[in-house]
């Protein structure tokens, strides 16, 4: 946090640093077909 000089850009960096998480990480082993398609198209809707 301290790289950032400003709360708004920190704040973007999260945002879009979740929206990628969410796309790439699925745990797939984890999760059924349904909800692995259901969260990706989530993380893309972002």
């Amino acid at each position: 946090m301290q790289r950032f000089r400003r709360m708004r850009s920190l704040q973007k960096f999260a945002a879009v640093h979740a929206s990628v998480l969410n796309h790439f990480n699925s745990e797939r082993s984890l999760a059924s077909w349904e909800n692995f398609k259901l969260t990706r198209a989530a993380a893309l809707a972002e």
